[in-house]
């Protein structure tokens, strides 16, 4: 185990920030992974576990140990000739496994193409986009006991899946650390095109029969014309979950502004963050290196040298002009660190 000091952690969130950590650790096995938390517990300082470092805001510098978990590795556990139960390692890349299963002519995950991050998030946030959560194709994962420092199966039903929410961020939160997560695909592929967006995009492709490459290829096209790369400008994606609110409530603000947007959703009706944030204002707007974007107003950018503190506040007052104006409060999906 090589553990590194003063380490700057820039390279290792998408927004760019650049803090620092008291120390810094990458590891690609069970054993080291024990190992780390093993030296963080002998030091007594905190752990932040990493993935791909696309969900989380680093408001300040960590005066413990950073993780950088890179647990590797993608195979088939079970199969018929309708489905297929695949482990996948948490430190994979989340956009690459999605496309290794379309090459596979594995259905369920290609609405959820170019979502950044590692697949060992994917199950913590129930990442979703276009019609799909993971909790639709998850089957089980194994988590290490930070306490006990065993290997723990959790069912998808233990996982208490809810809008970009599990267990994992809450009861649980600190105490696992997700290593491997098993999905069931489809071998019939039965593509999800519910989204108007999706459509939209496939007959400007002229996709006359789609198959999940051609909705993966939809989808990757309209997320690459409103998100902006991180590569290039750093973002965390989605700043902001989509609020619900009841029927009432949107009828009276219905009332008020006869454009706002919703869809029915068990809960009472999602109305879609970036339409009130761009109402609000904000779409566009920049203070010094940080802002909003100008093209999808819910996502907020690091145009360089932007502290996190910054996007913070940034984040705050946009949530408090949008409750003013709305009476609807924005709950943030990125983690503040």
């Amino acid at each position: 185990m090589n553990i590194q000091e003063n380490t700057s952690l820039k390279p290792y969130n998408t927004f760019g920030i650049d803090a620092k950590t008291r120390f810094f650790t990458k590891v690609s096995g069970l054993k080291e992974l024990k190992e780390a938390l093993l030296f963080a517990e002998a030091q007594t300082i905190p752990i932040l576990i990493l993935g791909g470092g696309s969900n989380i805001l680093l408001t300040q510098d960590f005066t413990g140990l950073v993780i950088k978990l890179e647990l590797k590795g993608i195979k088939v556990v079970e199969e018929d000739s309708e489905k297929v139960l695949v482990s996948v390692g948490a430190g994979e890349n989340w956009h690459e496994f999605v496309l290794f299963a379309i090459a596979q002519n594995w259905a369920g995950i290609e609405n959820l193409s170019l979502i950044p991050g590692t697949v060992g998030a994917s199950p913590m946030q129930n990442i979703g986009a276009y019609g799909v959560e993971i909790q639709q194709v998850f089957h089980h994962l194994k988590a290490l006991n930070r306490k006990t420092l065993e290997l723990e199966t959790f069912s998808a039903e233990e996982c208490q899946f809810g809008y970009r929410e599990s267990v994992f961020k809450h009861r649980l939160k600190n105490k696992y650390i997700i290593c491997e997560v098993v999905f069931q695909l489809s071998k019939i592929p039965l593509i999800n095109i519910s989204y108007g967006a999706i459509k939209d995009t496939l007959a400007e492709m002229k996709a006359e029969n789609p198959g999940i490459k051609e909705v993966s290829d939809a989808v990757i096209a309209i997320r690459q014309s409103k998100l902006p790369n991180p590569a290039e400008i750093g973002n965390a994606g989605s700043f902001f979950k989509n609020p619900t609110i009841s029927e009432s409530t949107f009828e009276k603000l219905k009332n008020q502004f006869p454009e706002i947007p919703g869809y029915k959703v068990d809960e009472g009706i999602k109305v879609p963050a970036a339409w009130l944030i761009d109402q609000a204002g904000w779409k566009g707007f920049r203070r010094n290196d940080v802002g909003v974007h100008n093209k999808q107003a819910l996502v907020l950018v690091n145009f360089g040298k932007g502290k996190g503190k910054e996007i913070q506040e940034l984040s705050q007052e946009i949530q408090k002009s949008v409750e003013e104006k709305f009476g609807i409060k924005l709950s943030p999906e990125v983690n503040f660190i």
